[in-house]
């Protein structure tokens, strides 16, 4: 009997199941391809920093950002940003240098939250209420850990704000923005909160810009619902962020866009249609459908679509790409856009 074979003989590095290239309009996306490297079913790359600094060595990149998430068939998605000459550029803060850090209750109880959150998803609990104006989680020993969250951000309030905004910790502005949604309602501390929040959008990190999206997100649904807490959430930001060379930016920001472009949002949709109209339309074009999703959503609303003509479309691959040219269509300057058919 032939000898069978050892773990070392088996290639089982993570691989690739496709490559999405974004925000490249002028910059030939094969030359960007070619300096990858990488092509579906290729292992990751070894060194996600090697491979930014020959792509920003290309004629016409400033700035390159890779991401990998999950999941095409089982293999990753390699997510590449570009950043061209002339593109829109988002500007993150400087990182803060002060000492400042949240009291050892709190990072406790966010740490034992996280725990819960990870051991809800492995079971598949992962759904969550947004209408209270903060995250309520199913899976009950993560909601018992946020409902904790909600007299300690009322106690140590004022620490979370300076937090947020000053301290150099990263991970502590991280906590604090994901908390920050659990503050106490009244006129003067909701503009705080927000204030803090759209503050922490353009923080350095990505993990606190996502939390801070969490946060807003959560308080404009609840908002909705609770008119009287009169809360003011400008979706200035999120637009922007639309356009960030990040991918989780671009996903997190067009996953909380489609909460606040439902009904009378018309102002809205025209601050996407004239800052982001073709970041939205490369993003509805993602393999990872769950990706695209949201951005489609975008774009069928950019359109002028019902609900119904939208999910219509989107079960038909040849419907999704005529709402696009809509979306597209629906821009009064469209020269930015002519490459995204090539």
């Amino acid at each position: 009997m032939g000898a069978g074979l050892c773990a070392e003989d088996l290639d089982l590095s993570p691989r690739v199941g496709a490559v999405e290239i974004y925000g490249a309009r002028k910059v030939p996306v094969r030359k960007i391809r070619a300096v990858l490297g990488v092509t579906d079913g290729s292992p990751l790359p070894p060194s996600k920093e090697g491979l930014e600094e020959k792509l920003d060595k290309i004629s016409g990149v400033v700035a390159s950002r890779l991401e990998a998430s999950c999941c095409v068939d089982g293999r990753s998605i390699l997510y590449v940003g570009i950043e061209e000459k002339g593109s829109p550029h988002f500007e993150y803060r400087p990182s803060p240098d002060g000492d400042i850090t949240l009291p050892k209750e709190i990072t406790d109880l966010y740490s034992d939250f996280l725990s819960a959150v990870d051991k809800s998803v492995r079971a598949g609990q992962t759904g969550e209420s947004l209408n209270p104006g903060y995250s309520l989680m199913q899976d009950s020993a993560a909601r018992q850990d946020q409902l904790a969250f909600i007299p300690l951000v009322k106690t140590y309030l004022e620490t979370v704000h300076r937090v947020v905004r000053t301290s150099h910790d990263a991970d502590q502005r991280s906590i604090a923005a994901y908390l920050l949604q659990y503050g106490p309602r009244s006129l003067k501390t909701n503009g705080e909160i927000v204030d803090d929040l759209q503050y922490a959008l353009r923080d350095g990190d990505d993990s606190v810009r996502a939390n801070a999206i969490r946060s807003l997100t959560a308080m404009y649904v609840g908002s909705k619902l609770h008119p009287e807490q009169k809360l003011s959430i400008q979706p200035t930001w999120f637009v922007e962020l639309l356009n960030s060379i990040v991918w989780s930016d671009r996903h997190n920001a067009a996953v909380a866009l489609v909460d606040m472009t439902e009904g009378d949002s018309q102002d809205t949709l025209e601050l996407i249609r004239e800052r982001a109209l073709p970041s939205v339309v490369e993003m509805a074009r993602w393999h990872d459908l769950s990706k695209a999703l949201p951005p489609f959503i975008l774009a069928g609303r950019l359109a002028g679509l019902s609900k119904k003509e939208i999910d219509d479309a989107w079960v038909n691959p040849e419907g999704r790409e005529t709402v696009l040219k809509a979306a597209l269509k629906s821009k009064r300057h469209k020269s930015d856009t002519a490459n995204l058919f090539r």
